[in-house]
């Protein structure tokens, strides 16, 4: 009996076995936040002298910290460990822009997800989604993590967007939609001598935005609203409106809050929305088509096809929709513009 023929190229082959070893790394990454071993490596240090600092096993410690480097963490020179240039900026606790809380949550999400994965494939979503979404706690508890990821470039990247529409001097009252803990609205009023801003989100999130907005001193220019834009009256007399990754909540109700935003503006108004737009029927991009199974299988909440939010901004009657796509932490994302 012969052999079987075999096609596939050794890089395909490869590409299978690599993929057994991703949860490797995020393990590895968790790992590191939970034993705080960023926060003892903005200096070059041995893996005896981490292993020390962190009360661990010097060789499984070394065996670790070899790991990290393997996935581009930190680095490793003449037997020396060191935060790369990400870590340093990411993964050392207590930085404004330290991401290793919100990692864990979501990492903590997704394996529960995963591990569940069978069933929900063949069952659908747990009965109890809607109780869970409904927790203040959880709510309050995400605003909190959100602003270090607004912090962490995002919400710089995004003002310089918006502060260089040509309309961007003229904007006396903006409107920040589902704007979570306040950061997108902070960094945009810090760009404009007299915008206000309106937050408008759930109510435990708003008390979240309001510790921010007093912590950067702006209670004098900005002030929050709380409600559920799918039921809620949002406000009225607005020059901007802005809303970043929340409409996700509104899909299936989007000609309804599409036309409650139209509404909102003033004459001449601009809308922008930043979301993930899945394109190759809906298969790219993979971060996305990712993110929206972690989602969508346990909930009602998924990812936008591209254009999806371009047509109901036309829909609701706005006069001009211009859209491009912009790479951005999440991956690449979808900015429609919309003019009133």
């Amino acid at each position: 009996m012969n052999l079987p023929e075999v096609s596939i190229g050794n890089e395909e082959h490869y590409r299978l076995y690599r993929m057994l070893y991703e949860p490797i790394k995020v393990k590895l990454l968790t790992t590191g936040i939970e034993l705080k071993v960023f926060d003892h490596l903005s200096e070059r240090r041995s893996a005896e002298e981490v292993a020390e600092a962190i009360g661990c096993h010097p060789r499984n410690t070394m065996l670790f910290l070899n790991g990290l480097v393997a996935c581009d963490l930190i680095e490793k020179h003449k037997g020396l460990y060191h935060n790369t240039p990400v870590s340093q900026a990411f993964l050392v606790e207590g930085s404004k822009t330290y991401l290793g809380e919100g990692f864990a949550t979501q990492v903590s999400m997704t394996d529960a997800m995963l591990n569940d994965l069978p069933r929900l494939i063949r069952e659908g979503p747990p009965s109890h989604h809607e109780e869970d979404i409904a927790d203040p706690q959880i709510w309050s508890q995400a605003a909190s993590r959100m602003a270090n990821e607004g912090r962490a470039g995002m919400a710089q990247q995004i003002s310089d967007l918006v502060s260089g529409l040509p309309e961007f001097a003229s904007f006396q009252k903006m409107l920040d939609l589902g704007g979570g803990p306040g950061i997108y609205g902070i960094a945009m009023v810090a760009n404009h001598p007299t915008m206000r801003v309106v937050i408008f989100d759930r109510k435990p999130v708003v008390d979240v935005a309001e510790r921010f907005i007093k912590e950067y001193g702006m209670d004098d220019r900005i002030e929050v609203l709380a409600g559920d834009y799918n039921l809620d009256p949002i406000g009225e007399d607005y020059d901007f409106i802005w809303a970043s990754a929340t409409l996700n909540f509104a899909k299936e109700n989007m000609d309804t809050v599409m036309k409650k935003i139209y509404e909102a503006l003033n004459p001449g108004g601009v809308f922008m929305n930043l979301s993930e737009g899945l394109t190759d029927e809906g298969t790219k991009p993979d971060f996305h088509v990712l993110w929206s199974i972690c989602w969508g299988m346990t909930g009602p909440v998924t990812a936008f096809e591209q254009g999806f939010i371009a047509d109901a901004m036309l829909n609701a009657g706005f006069r001009s929709v211009r859209s491009r796509t912009h790479l951005t932490a999440y991956g690449p994302m979808d900015l429609d513009i919309a003019r009133k």
